[in-house]
């Protein structure tokens, strides 16, 4: 991309609109929906419908507690998502969501809590960073990591792989991946790390592995009761730590 593109105002924006809320600081980005349809039964909610996505906020909630949006797929909806809650007034940002494990010892319930990304989607490219390095916010991946530990969870920190093509994870993508010590792969990750980087806002995740790649067949998870148990605890551990420790 050309420098005088790079430094070109966008022609739409994202605002507030008039019906949009107000949200405080802290907001868990939940990607997947039957996720997000149990975490926003926990506490009583007020729902905002953002036409591609929801937006659940606690009843009586003015500026403080942690609010909740989603769901979405991949790195532009994502983005879109982030741009939004960022606009509303959110500042530090908590990403939940799956991923594919690409080493042999990351098993399907375990937890992943990505460092940095190898971007092969096409939305990071469009959010000039310049020498920033985009990355999660070491100080929530700590909150994360002590979180985890306090609850005997099994995780691990590191690279995560981004696509826009599930369909297109191939053998040979897999293998050097994996090799090179990238942990797992999911979706959204890389362009909502540029963008933290870009808004200049904080961004941390936690991915469930939910399928298995290593050996270049693919084991599915998602029926599976552990697999279904820790995303139940991933999402008590997220609303009950985060917002209270930041």
């Amino acid at each position: 991309m050309s420098q005088a593109f790079q430094n070109d105002d966008a022609v739409i924006q994202p605002r507030k609109g008039k019906n949009d809320p107000l949200l405080g600081p802290d907001v868990l980005m939940v990607v997947i929906g039957q996720d997000l349809a149990r975490l926003s039964q926990f506490k009583p909610m007020d729902r905002f419908d953002q036409e591609f996505f929801r937006i659940f906020r606690v009843k009586g909630q003015k500026s403080e507690g942690i609010s909740l949006a989603g769901p979405f797929l991949g790195a532009p909806q994502a983005v879109m998502v982030m741009e939004k809650i960022v606009a509303l007034g959110a500042k530090r940002i908590c990403v939940f969501g799956w991923c594919g494990s690409l080493q042999p010892d990351l098993r399907i319930g375990d937890f992943v809590i990505p460092l940095r990304a190898l971007a092969e989607e096409g939305t990071s490219k469009h959010y000039p960073v310049g020498k920033k390095k985009p990355g999660t916010d070491p100080g929530l991946n700590q909150i994360l990591e002590r979180a985890l530990h306090r609850g005997g969870l099994p995780s691990r920190k590191g690279t995560v792989w981004t696509t826009d093509a599930p369909y297109r994870e191939t053998a040979s993508k897999v293998t050097a991946y994996r090799e090179k010590g990238v942990l797992a792969v999911d979706m959204e990750m890389s362009a909502l790390m540029t963008l933290a980087a870009y808004r200049s806002v904080k961004v941390s995740g936690l991915l469930v592995v939910s399928d298995e790649l290593f050996d270049l067949k693919w084991h599915r998870g998602f029926a599976s009761p552990i697999f279904r148990k820790r995303c139940e605890q991933a999402g008590k551990l997220l609303t009950d730590m985060f917002g209270k420790e930041t």
